[in-house]
């Protein structure tokens, strides 16, 4: 624990679809007196991502789908071209990656490799993400993926060449974080595989 932080008072402000709390607190400042905060947090639980590689085609799996706050930003039509992932729901991040992979995207992967954990937007929301890269080739593809039918997900499943993936981020065509983090970790730390 913090021994910054004392006093803590947590109260929800809304659970209709996962919980934002209203914490208030005294937190030790630089000064070293007890000052009075008041934040929100959103807690949607802890979730899973990975990049889908194939290293012999030098392509990845990414996937499309319509996600309502970028819509809501006014600067984009809501649809986002991100790596598969998805919260942990009770499973440890190894076991809730590789099921994500098969409901989304439709290949049955066995191997996968933690790469970092990142928390993505820490003044906000208490979620941190576990990173994974999996290799991938055409006959792990069990189904059509697109989602889980109860969750609403509509996923369209894309295959890149490596080259096209990061030049979607130049272009901003991918402007969600994960992705270009796991892209530009596979630039960094695959790129005998994904020339």
């Amino acid at each position: 624990m913090n021994d910054k932080v004392r006093n803590m008072k947590v109260s929800i402000l809304s659970d209709n679809w996962y919980t934002l709390n209203k914490v208030d607190f005294e937190y030790l400042n630089n000064q070293n007196t007890w000052e009075h905060q008041s934040r929100e947090a959103y807690d949607r639980g802890n979730g899973a991502v990975v990049l889908l590689y194939n290293p012999d085609q030098k392509t990845v799996i990414l996937t499309r789908q319509f996600r309502m706050p970028t819509y809501l930003n006014k600067n984009s039509d809501g649809m986002m071209i991100e790596a598969c992932a998805g919260l942990l729901d009770e499973n440890d991040p190894k076991t809730a990656i590789i099921k994500e992979i098969e409901e989304e995207t439709g290949y049955r992967i066995k191997t996968v490799e933690k790469v970092f954990e990142s928390y993505m937007s820490p003044g906000s929301v208490t979620e941190i993400l576990h990173f994974f890269i999996a290799a991938y080739s055409e006959s792990q593809k069990v189904s059509e993926g697109g989602g889980a039918v109860d969750e609403t997900e509509n996923i369209e499943v894309l295959e890149y060449s490596f080259q096209d993936a990061l030049a979607l981020i130049k272009t901003g065509e991918i402007k969600d974080a994960k992705t270009i983090m796991l892209l530009q970790y596979a630039q960094i730390n695959l790129a005998d595989l994904m020339k």
